[in-house]
């Protein structure tokens, strides 16, 4: 697999959004892939939470980076999530 690196603007969406590279980069591994703007991919992957996220409980926390692949790397874009 190619290497992943993160952009300034992703970085910060993991703190703001509540995630972190480890399940970024399981999510590109594992998750499913869809067509995102401007060529970019989408992955999507669920992970198991039950815990509080901004004072309510959530079983499961979907992680979705969005990412341009390169010639010899993959750049997280930015990451969106999703809890249910």
């Amino acid at each position: 697999m190619k290497s992943i690196r993160f952009t300034r603007h992703a970085l910060e969406q993991c703190v703001e959004r509540g995630t972190n590279q480890m399940e970024i980069r399981e999510a590109i591994r594992t998750g499913s892939q869809e067509l995102a703007k401007h060529e970019r991919l989408l992955y999507r992957a669920n992970f198991q939470y039950n815990n509080y996220w901004q004072g309510k409980f959530y079983r499961i926390k979907q992680v979705a980076p969005v990412i341009n692949e390169e010639a010899y790397e993959i750049v997280v874009i930015t990451v969106y999530m999703f809890y249910f």
